[in-house]
């Protein structure tokens, strides 16, 4: 039987140095996962497990993309993070089994309408509004693990309009890369196609029509934005 309307496909991420592209099905996030970045929000670091939210997989564009100053908010913030992407099936998996499912790396902004976000914080209400928003989660190309390497210091920095706005290293991350997929493995059955933004440092801030977003971690592929 026909659908009653076109169905939009998931989109995907180059894959640097082929023509390969990743469908990404599932986005996850991860909270408060800098120490330094929970601290500027006014929030407790819990060093004992992540937290995560998720982002509808169609509100993913690519890097590079130019988008229209979002609805409903007059406070939308910039967020740099560390994006994992995963190869093989994983659940309830082992730290090591984690490390084996990573298909690559990249870099990535979750934007964020910080307004609304502060409002389902302060009703205790799920913050949908504020993180899950169309074109929330711009995506660069992916990195092989291989070819990345270990993650390690390298660094994570964010410039808006030249100016540097967020600048650590990925040594930061309370949570590494490997405890996050074994962790997410206890609830979901992992699979390819599911990416997990690891969290954002420390200076985050507002964003406005005309700004020039430029994401950079060192051996990954940079993230652009351009807001109108």
């Amino acid at each position: 039987m026909p659908d009653l309307f076109p169905v939009p496909d998931f989109p995907r991420l180059p894959v640097t140095g082929g023509d390969d592209l990743y469908p990404v099905t599932r986005v996850f996030c991860v909270g408060r996962n800098y120490a330094a970045h929970a601290a500027e929000m006014g929030n407790e670091v819990d060093r004992e497990a992540p937290f995560y939210f998720t982002k509808n997989p169609l509100h993913v564009v690519h890097a590079g993309a130019t988008l229209s100053y979002p609805p409903g908010t007059q406070d939308y913030h910039h967020e740099m993070e560390f994006v994992v992407a995963i190869a093989t099936p994983i659940f309830q998996g082992s730290r090591d089994a984690a490390q084996a499912a990573i298909f690559g790396y990249g870099a990535g902004l979750d934007m964020t309408r910080r307004d609304l976000q502060g409002q389902a914080k302060e009703k205790r209400r799920p913050w949908d509004l504020g993180k899950d928003v169309e074109g929330s989660a711009v995506l660069g190309p992916l990195t092989r693990a291989a070819k990345f390497g270990a993650v390690a210091d390298q660094r994570i920095h964010l410039m808006v309009n030249g100016e540097t706005r967020q600048d650590a290293t990925l040594g930061e991350m309370i949570h590494d890369c490997a405890a996050v997929v074994a962790d997410l493995s206890k609830y979901y059955h992992l699979a390819p196609g599911d990416v997990i933004l690891t969290g954002t440092p420390a200076g985050v801030g507002p964003v406005f029509a005309g700004d020039v977003l430029h994401g950079e971690i060192a051996g990954c592929a940079p993230v652009d934005l351009v807001l109108t």
